[in-house]
């Protein structure tokens, strides 16, 4: 297949291997000592691109099955996650394993498994793993066994879950509760959303689920015209409650609340607040108190209080996995070693996550925040700016509507997407007795295949022919017919939808997330960077209440300031 690029073994081609090493040495000489293996990792993986990337893309057979290594009954389903259509050989694998062992994956691992603080900027420990721990297995942090506590949140959300579900929890005038709004932004939203979209065949009645996460007052202003304050309950969602978004949508939902219920002592009885300090905050009383541990990032808090308007029955089999597998077949670390190699030795700058189930249509913007919040970051543990790529720009759509808005670029674009493409064997709904499940079947199953043969100039010309094409004509559009393949895809196939897979998937993302942020000498459990926007936003507020022009910022941001107050109503 024939490819862009210099031709292997030509003086162009040795001429600009030289450059690269001669870089490489540069760079050793330069940086600081902590990061010589890193730098060797990549040079060795980099000089194998300059060798290989030529050839047509090798196929060994690399499979992990996910079941076989978690401690839980097959009743539950499999997962296969088959790798093997990405540009890859034995020796590139074993140097990928090589570069994880070299930077302390596995001993990052244990670190986080036995509660030491591996968030250091903030000084906590990270165990959202421990909210998935149904074991009972003591994990300590400070010497202090976390399980107890644990056990005794997730036994007052399972209380309170039964209550409202039952109809025992009344409103103010009596009636049961018909409609839960989950009031958050972040991770106090995005992770109880996707999870409640996807296991909406699980849903055994109960009241209806609503989200507003936006400071736009459109989303809120068309909530609640949809609901009544007698029979509604607001779960307010907020680690620390200082997320001005979730603050100010729970004092516009308590207002409306109060211009029907008058009395302010109803409003305990359709407001729970969850919290690390409990409750009262900003007036918005939690009775009970439920409380979100410190030590749960919000990112992760699905696991937590925040996922109280979500079935929580996702079981720990997936950290099992994670934590006692060896490297080369453990899936989080293959995963993640992958994307280190496209994105440091191929400069691949997005991830698309692909799931052919509609009900997985949020799973890919759950994981924009998991993974471009966790390891967005250029700042090594050391303090010092890395010099080398870090996290991707994660992205996707539920198949097929990809295939029908920005597939093209993925096949005939000029830059590469490695994509992850998720399926379930079977469906929720086996409409047609299963027409629509087996077409999706065979788009999941073209499409890897297509971006990994694409089509050649000879397999274009022959189809063109056949359509009575020939001359100039066929000449013409020949090229535009072409396709080069060698695009690199992950094929994750699981039995069916439901909370254990789920939370499975959930699980081995979250790891990988974890593994690639080690590789990268990166804190991947801290968000500095959504801190400064707030801080301006809390300067210019005040500013858009008067009517005289700004002076005060750049002149692009006082142009944008005062055009907007001229216009605003």
């Amino acid at each position: 297949m024939a490819e862009r690029g210099l031709e292997p073994g030509s003086p162009e081609s040795q001429s600009r291997a030289l450059h690269h090493y001669a870089t490489l040495a540069l760079l050793i000489f330069l940086i600081f000592r902590e990061r010589l293996v890193l730098v060797f990792w990549f040079g060795s993986l980099y000089e194998w691109v300059c060798t290989n990337r030529k050839k047509p893309l090798v196929l060994p057979v690399w499979e992990c099955i996910l079941s076989k290594n978690l401690t839980l009954n097959s009743e539950h389903g499999d997962i296969l996650v088959d790798y093997s259509k990405n540009l890859i050989t034995e020796d590139v694998m074993k140097m990928l394993m090589e570069l994880a062992k070299s930077r302390g994956v596995e001993k990052a691992r244990e670190q986080m498994f036995t509660g030491e603080k591996i968030n250091f900027t903030e000084n906590r420990a990270v165990l959202h793993i421990a909210l998935r721990n149904r074991s009972n297995t003591p994990v300590l942090v400070e010497g202090k066994d976390v399980v107890p506590e644990v056990n005794k949140v997730l036994e007052k959300m399972k209380q309170f879950c039964q209550k409202v579900r039952s109809g025992d929890w009344k409103g103010y005038t009596g009636k049961a509760i018909t409609d839960v709004v989950n009031v958050g932004i972040g991770g106090s939203d995005l992770g109880p959303l996707m999870v409640t979209e996807a296991l909406k065949p699980y849903s055994k009645g109960g009241p209806h689920v609503w989200f507003v996460s936006n400071i736009d007052g459109t989303h809120m202003a068309k909530t609640l015209a949809q609901l009544s304050p007698e029979t509604t309950l607001f779960i307010i969602a907020s680690k620390t409650f200082t997320t001005q978004e979730t603050i100010t949508n729970a004092e516009t939902a308590k207002e409306w609340f109060l211009q029907t219920a008058k009395d302010p002592a109803a409003v305990a009885k359709h407001f729970v607040a969850l919290s690390t300090n409990g409750v009262s905050v900003h007036s918005v009383p939690s009775p009970p108190p439920v409380f979100f541990l410190q030590w749960v990032g919000g990112r992760y808090s699905l696991w937590s209080a925040i996922g109280l308007s979500i079935l929580h029955q996702i079981p720990a089999g997936a950290d099992n996995h994670f934590r006692t597998t060896p490297l080369e077949k453990n899936v989080p670390v293959v995963l993640a070693m992958l994307g280190i190699w496209y994105i440091n030795c191929y400069n691949a700058e997005t991830h698309a996550l692909l799931p052919y189930d509609q009900y997985m249509h949020r799973f890919a913007a759950y994981f924009q925040q998991g993974d471009m919040e966790s390891n967005g970051k250029y700042i090594t543990k050391k303090g010092t700016r890395v010099n080398y790529n870090t996290g991707p720009i994660v992205w996707g759509e539920p198949g097929t509507n990809g295939q029908h808005a920005f597939y093209q670029l993925i096949h005939q674009g000029t830059r590469m997407i490695p994509c992850d493409f998720l399926i379930p064997a079977q469906t929720q709904h086996p409409i047609r007795n299963g027409l629509h499940h087996k077409i999706l079947l065979a788009n999941f199953l073209a499409q890897t295949e297509a971006l990994m043969k694409g089509k050649t100039t000879e397999e274009a010309r022959k189809e063109l022919q056949a359509s009575g094409l020939s001359g100039e004509a066929l000449e013409k559009l020949l090229p535009h017919k072409v396709f080069e393949g060698n695009r690199p895809t992950n094929s994750i196939v699981f039995t069916k939808l439901n909370p254990f897979i789920l939370g499975a998937l959930i699980a081995m993302y979250e790891h990988k997330i974890f593994v690639q942020g080690v590789v990268w000498d990166i804190n991947s459990y801290d968000q500095w960077g959504v801190e400064l926007g707030k801080q301006l936003a809390k300067k210019i507020e005040p500013e858009l209440d008067s009517d005289a022009p700004v002076a005060s910022h750049d002149a692009s941001t006082n142009g944008l300031i005062n055009f907007i107050k001229k216009h605003r109503a």
